[in-house]
């Protein structure tokens, strides 16, 4: 069989879903498990109202009116306005408020994966109403009954003996399989999501568990390209690369490939092919075993609103174990991201990236015991593969801060 996973923007209205309809028939859609995430901007509606719900803003209930209108808007052209859908819609939008109303937990996590999870459920909810419309007797699955992780909310950890045995009891051979992506459930059979971007994710568990005979991610971009073009001009498609390759890209923060999606996919070597829904019939990129990078090329990698700080001892014994011990202690209990590690004799140097804002506190739980220098809101760029000239097209008109270099890779620090 093969799995085939469709992303926010390739269900992002009613002619998104027509075109996921003839892609999919352009294949044996009997051999298929089809994984879908929620529609468009869904996922971010729904983070809004677990942030006013937890500030006690009762005009949640407004955003909640509006991601149902959203939905409607799409089920209404796509189906009659009799049919079935429109009640099964207002009941998952219920069930929402519902879990709100009477929820007791004040548990950040918690309540954001029992509210978001709604994004997949509603959007497959339609996807399979239409796939019944158009006669294709899907076998809808609810990837909660399937995918079951520990309770570590917003970032559930795989339980994979009981995933394993889940999904190839719930997955029917010779029919059209419909799903989930990046929601799962624990033991208590809350709902957990896998992390942001765990759609990709969950494609790569069924394939697994199925011992699939690929896995097709189709994303807005023609395949996996040599830098993002939001960030960089004349980006080339990379048609073949290698899964230690991608991963080396995804570990640096190339964002077209989720970094846990790999994994799976590579453990039982099953073709990961990363392709274009607005262009189907076009090669993309395969990621597999020994594949050569082609073409060769600089890969490009960009991070903004990281941080940079440099250290030193106040009496110039900087590189001593307790020093370092005693640092990544504290950037561990702020949980910080650390992206580049540089020591001399008397300083250490670290680009971090704060995602939950707790630079102030780390800084001032370092000042007594060192000099600390911070810059803020500066760039990261990776260059995988590079050569002087890649170097030089970064670096054009930026005030470098750091510059690492390995074999294969430079990464470059600027301060904005």
């Amino acid at each position: 069989m093969k799995v085939f996973k469709f992303g926010g923007a390739s269900v992002k209205n009613s002619e998104s879903i027509r075109n996921i309809l003839n892609i999919i028939s352009s294949y044996n859609t009997n051999d298929l498990i089809v994984v879908v995430s929620a529609m468009d901007k869904t996922t971010n509606a729904l983070e809004e109202v677990v942030k006013m719900y937890l500030e006690n803003n009762q005009e949640y209930l407004l955003k909640v009116d509006e991601i149902f209108t959203f939905h409607e808007g799409i089920c209404l052209d796509l189906f009659p306005k009799n049919h079935d859908v429109f009640s099964g819609l207002r009941k998952l939008i219920t069930k929402i408020v519902s879990f709100l109303k009477n929820n007791k937990s004040p548990n950040h996590s918690f309540v954001y994966d029992q509210v978001v999870s709604y994004g997949e459920l509603i959007s497959t909810f339609i996807i399979n109403s239409y796939f019944i419309e158009e006669k294709l007797n899907p076998n809808f699955i609810d990837a909660r009954n399937c995918i079951k992780t520990d309770s570590k909310y917003r970032e559930g950890n795989i339980i994979w003996d009981n995933t394993n045995e889940n999904i190839r009891s719930h997955v029917k051979i010779n029919q059209l399989n419909l799903t989930q992506g990046f929601i799962a459930s624990d033991k208590n059979n809350f709902n957990v999501t896998l992390g942001r971007e765990g759609s990709d994710y969950s494609a790569a568990i069924f394939a697994y568990a199925i011992n699939a005979e690929s896995l097709t991610i189709w994303k807005d971009v023609e395949g996996l390209l040599n830098g993002d073009p939001k960030y960089f001009k004349n980006t080339k498609l990379i048609k073949n690369i290698s899964y230690s390759e991608a991963i080396e890209l995804a570990f640096y923060g190339a964002s077209v490939i989720h970094p846990k999606t790999l994994q799976p996919v590579q453990k039982k070597e099953i073709p990961l092919y990363v392709k274009s829904f607005e262009k189907p019939n076009q090669k993309g990129t395969e990621i597999n075993k020994n594949l050569d990078l082609s073409p060769k090329v600089p890969c490009y990698i960009f991070k903004n609103n990281m941080i940079f700080i440099k250290i030193f001892s106040l009496d110039f014994s900087f590189a001593i174990d307790k020093n370092l011990s005693h640092i990544f202690k504290k950037i561990d209990e702020f949980k910080m991201k650390v992206d580049i590690i540089q020591n001399s004799a008397i300083s250490f140097s670290i680009c971090l990236f704060d995602k939950y804002n707790q630079i102030d506190n780390l800084i001032k739980s370092l000042e007594g015991k060192f000099k600390i220098e911070v810059y803020k809101n500066i760039s990261l760029y990776t260059i995988r593969h590079f050569d002087e000239q890649a170097i030089k097209i970064v670096s054009k008109g930026k005030k470098l801060l750091l510059e690492q270099r390995s074999e294969k890779t430079v990464k470059l620090i600027f301060k904005n």
